[in-house]
């Protein structure tokens, strides 16, 4: 399990490639927004960027990447494949059209969003995901993309992937948060060295206001949504939390001075029923 130790720690992905260990997500940040909520972050000293297709906000994060004097070489960015894309042929013409709202010429990372499901798919799902992921490894052999992975891939549909990848993901981006550990799927992901992404990691109110929490925080000097991104970081789950207000996206980076100990580690771990999405995988039919 890799640790850090500050914003822009890298940790590193199966294939090398180094990833800041904190990410600024931009969901549901409306494409007009987007732009100044990017370079808050950046500002703030994020220096990974997390959208998506269906975001409909790769144009804003574009603007922000232009508009920054950041390095390019020096942000890394991010998006995912919609659902409405899958296939060989169709991942490929979606990726085109990602670089080129975005207005780079490569990827840090790219994910598929959600596995095909035989809820939808049947028996075809299996399939139209191996498609998708063969498309992947194509645009990271062509250079493409620095790195590869998916998104809401349970155990399950990481074992039916391997039986035809011939590259492994090097990320799985998962709901991840107190009241919704996905603990076996972090620890399957944790055994094929595959690193986790948390998105919406500080889950919904109730988790922010739970007495447990709240009680840890105080103990230390911090907020409660301070405590559940270290309570992620020290599982070795890079957190991707989102705050459109500049103060707060501050306060989300400050959590590499302090340590939760064992008991308390187990305490958030052991929290039921705070909200979140909590969305199962295989019963989404979007």
């Amino acid at each position: 399990m890799q640790k850090l130790s500050a914003l822009t720690a890298p940790m590193a992905l199966s294939n090398g490639v180094t990833i800041p260990g904190l990410g600024y997500g931009t969901y549901q940040t409306p494409n007009e927004e987007t732009k100044k909520a990017v370079l808050e972050a950046l500002s703030v000293g994020y220096r990974h960027i997390d959208t998506a297709a269906v975001y409909g906000n790769e144009q804003g994060v574009g603007d922000a990447l232009k508009e920054s004097d950041i390095a390019r070489e020096d942000i890394f960015v991010t998006s995912k494949l919609w659902n409405t894309e899958r296939g060989y042929d169709a991942t490929k013409a979606a990726f085109a059209k990602t670089i080129a709202t975005l207005g780079v010429d490569y990827l840090d990372l790219y994910l598929i969003h959600w596995p095909a499901n035989t809820k939808q798919f049947g028996a075809k799902a299996a399939e139209l995901n191996a498609e998708t992921w063969r498309a992947m490894e194509d645009l990271y052999n062509e250079g493409k993309i620095r790195a590869i992975g998916v998104s809401n891939f349970m155990p399950h549909h990481l074992d039916e992937l391997m039986k035809t990848a011939v590259i492994k993901p090097m990320v799985d981006q998962i709901e991840v948060h107190p009241g919704w550990p996905q603990a076996e799927a972090v620890r399957y992901n944790q055994a094929h060295d595959i690193l986790v992404e948390a998105w919406a990691p500080l889950g919904e109110a109730s988790a922010l206001s739970n007495e447990t929490i709240a009680a840890i925080a105080t103990k230390h000097g911090k907020t409660a949504a301070q405590v559940c991104l270290r309570w992620g970081i020290q599982q070795g789950v890079l957190p991707l939390p989102k705050s459109t207000h500049q103060e707060r996206m501050a306060q989300n980076t400050d959590i590499f001075d302090f340590e939760l100990t064992d008991a308390e580690m187990t305490q958030i771990s052991a929290l039921e029923n705070l909200g979140g999405q909590c969305m199962v995988p295989d019963e989404v039919d979007f």
